[in-house]
């Protein structure tokens, strides 16, 4: 078995599931215990690391991009084990200077990113990285955060995927999830 596949059954055994948590209908997978370990913590990064190198052998990622706010868990950790800057994507008002923003809706309404204009300079190549992708709506706002700043985004970076919502569907860049998603909602 793979390194990376290896690293991702370990890492699934860790986690902890809610039902019906934070709606009706949906298994949530927390992966906060990840955390709580060095080793499994180690190990996540190691994870997309190898991925990283293996996938895009000949090219350098400028940056990684973490979206607000569980991209920032471990967005920087990536970032420094790659030899790239880490910069975050942040809701509305968070953040000082100049910013680009991008709207989007999210299960219960509409929100706004923004990401500082000076933050990623023309031409950089970039990842994204989050916990998660639902509906997409976030990480298509990242997407053309990155696409105003001039960025080219190479892949996007997800631990899980609720595919059933087809998230990925929404974004032009391509994506790749760590643990393996789940296809359908939770049945009663």
């Amino acid at each position: 078995m793979p390194e990376i596949q290896q690293i991702a059954t370990e890492l699934k055994g860790a986690l902890h599931q809610y039902p019906n948590f934070p709606t009706e209908g949906i298994l949530f997978e927390d992966f906060l215990p990840i955390f709580r370990s060095p080793v499994l913590f180690e190990k996540l990064v190691r994870a997309f690391k190898l991925h990283l190198e293996q996938k895009f052998p000949d090219k350098k990622v400028d940056f990684v991009v973490g979206l607000e706010s569980r991209g920032f868990l471990f967005g920087p950790s990536l970032a420094l084990a790659i030899g790239a800057g880490f910069v975050p994507v942040r809701k509305q008002g968070k953040l000082p200077g100049k910013t680009y923003k991008a709207e989007y809706v999210k299960e219960y309404g509409k929100d706004v990113f923004e990401i500082q204009v000076e933050a990623i300079p023309e031409g950089s190549t970039v990842i994204v990285v989050d916990d998660i992708i639902a509906t997409g709506g976030s990480a298509k706002a990242a997407e053309d955060l990155i696409t105003k700043a001039g960025g080219c985004l190479l892949e996007f970076e997800f631990v899980m995927e609720l595919d059933f919502l087809k998230g990925t569907e929404k974004l032009k860049a391509p994506s790749f999830t760590l643990l393996s998603g789940q296809p359908e909602k939770l049945r009663d």
